[in-house]
């Protein structure tokens, strides 16, 4: 005969788990959605039509992966933390391709690193992945690569001389510490996928500063007119630059409207209105940033290049002079054309004419506008060592700005 009181408890026992079950759906749907606001979500006006994802990964073959390391809080303790840093990778054909693109590279100001560009320009090609990590993390994220490479029998020569990009995350990062381990890459590659591109503190962007703001990684596409051959254009940026008087959205001054919390500022000294903030608000950029651009459009070395150049226009769109202090570097790459570095050769290639390439600049230039802002917008106020603390882009300041320059669009 059953038990009332076991039935009871029974009955209970499945709804507190369904109960529970369902707060945790909730709570994951609530924190990937605020994940995934983007500037699009907040009515920033841009040119151009983004392709499905609106990300790099737009371009077919095209793969994104990172490791994130946040641990510890208060005092800098040089070898311990806080930590606020981790790497970013790109394969530009995916993991299981060894194949080479086309690439060509282009420095605005080169106060930075990039590897392995002397051998493209030497070669016009690019022979793997491409990396991005904090400044002091370079050497043993190239070396990683390369470790990497030999296990899976990827080298194109008896040598390798992989690509490794980096900006600086001293304000936030321990980044003395040297954190970014051979395992942080190794899973970073091994886990680079196709799909949605995770934004703002993720990656080599975790401990990134943007005109001021928290910033990070960010990426953005376009998609060309069938007329000018449908070709896809995705750019990622790891985005450190600028300062806060600098900032500008869709046309607006948006950092002169939001002046407050600026960083590099004293820490526990608050700012006067009128009071000039010492640190990279007077003394120019301290950062940098770091642009690659892919397309599946068929373009030569040279191409490339210019492609690469065209990044330059929109950083500046954001407002960026490209300081001295500032090391901006931009690489890119195409898809198309597999097997043109295939041994003994003669290949065939194509490419597309000088006089139908310009749609191409112009939708490098919106994408790369729209990545940095991308990389704002997803960013989330972050402190790292000695308390110091850099402010997320307020949203609705942001909107706030917009709308009073008329730069919100009226919903319909």
């Amino acid at each position: 005969m059953p038990n009332p009181d076991v039935d009871w408890v029974m009955r209970w026992s499945l709804l507190r788990i369904s109960l529970a079950f369902f707060l945790l759906c909730v709570c994951r749907a609530s924190a990937q959605n605020s994940a995934l606001v983007r500037a699009r979500d907040l009515g920033v006006p841009f040119e151009g039509t983004p392709g499905p994802l609106n990300a790099i990964t737009d371009v077919a073959g095209v793969e994104v992966g990172a490791t994130t390391l946040i641990q510890g809080e208060g005092a800098l303790n040089e070898g311990v933390g806080p930590i606020r840093t981790g790497v970013t990778v790109i394969l530009p054909r995916g993991g299981k391709s060894a194949d080479p693109v086309y690439a060509g590279w282009f420095s605005l100001n080169g106060n930075g690193e990039m590897t392995g560009t002397t051998w493209i320009e030497e070669s016009g090609f690019l022979e793997g992945p491409v990396a991005l990590t904090n400044t002091h993390s370079v050497g043993t994220v190239r070396d990683s690569m390369i470790a990497w490479g030999l296990k899976r029998g990827a080298l194109r020569q008896p040598w390798s001389l992989p690509v490794v990009a980096e900006t600086w995350d001293g304000f936030l990062n321990d980044i003395n510490g040297f954190h970014v381990k051979p395992t942080d890459v190794f899973a970073a590659l091994d886990s680079a996928k196709a799909g949605p591109v995770a934004e703002g503190n993720t990656g080599g962007g975790t401990g990134m500063v943007c005109y001021g703001f928290k910033g990070g990684t960010g990426t953005a596409s376009r998609v060309l007119a069938a007329v000018d051959g449908g070709y896809k254009v995705g750019v990622l940026v790891q985005c450190n630059c600028g300062r806060r008087p600098q900032l500008t959205i869709a046309g607006v001054p948006v950092g002169k409207e939001i002046p407050q919390n600026i960083p590099y500022a004293k820490v526990g000294q608050p700012l006067q209105p009128d009071a000039q903030p010492p640190g990279s608000e007077t003394q120019g950029d301290m950062g940098s940033i770091i642009i690659v651009v892919a397309t599946d459009a068929p373009l030569l070395p040279h191409q490339l290049k210019r492609i690469a150049r065209r990044a330059s226009l929109g950083l500046a769109r954001t407002g960026s002079t490209s300081g001295n202090g500032s090391g901006d570097i931009f690489l890119a790459f195409s898809t198309a054309n597999p097997g043109a570095n295939a041994t003994p050769g003669s290949n065939s290639v194509q490419t597309v004419s000088n006089e139908r390439i310009s749609p191409l600049f112009s939708a490098t230039v919106e994408a790369t506008e729209e990545a940095i802002v991308n990389a704002m917008v997803g960013a989330k106020s972050m402190t790292g060592i000695d308390g110091h603390t850099v402010i997320a882009l307020p949203h609705e300041q942001l909107q706030s700005a917009l709308k009073k320059y008329n730069r919100l669009p009226v919903p319909e």
